[in-house]
């Protein structure tokens, strides 16, 4: 089992950043992908960004290339969402996701979720 708890939402103004974070434990963290996806209200869940397990690969959503960054730190188990330059279209519950090996931008081939933060931006 993999425990995910993602931290560092909250409310912003368009223009803005934030970064968020997701501390894992249970297992070994280095030995999976992960992934960032997103949930507005009444649409469906949708990728976001993901990273290898040794942080060499990355894969980003068109609509966040360019202004949103993954990153990990196996040291200390975590993956971070650096997003900037947020859009109003940017609000959404932000869940990390954890899988062995390879990187995915499929939400079913992920096998553990955490349970979201949420990211508003105001206009």
């Amino acid at each position: 089992q993999v425990q995910l708890v993602e931290s560092g939402g909250g409310l912003v103004q368009a223009g803005g950043s934030l970064r968020l974070s997701c501390a894992a434990s249970g297992r070994t963290f280095s030995n999976y992908a992960m992934g960032w996806f997103r949930q507005a209200p009444g649409k469906e869940r949708e990728f976001v960004a993901a990273i290898s397990f040794s942080g060499g690969s990355t894969a980003y959503a068109e609509s966040v290339k360019g202004r949103f960054t993954i990153s990990r730190d196996n040291a200390n188990n975590t993956v971070y969402l650096q997003t900037n330059s947020l859009e109003p279209e940017d609000t959404a519950v932000y869940s990390c996701a954890a899988r062995l090996w390879g990187t995915s931008t499929r939400t079913n081939a992920y096998d553990y979720w955490g349970q979201g933060t949420q990211v508003t931006v105001s206009s």
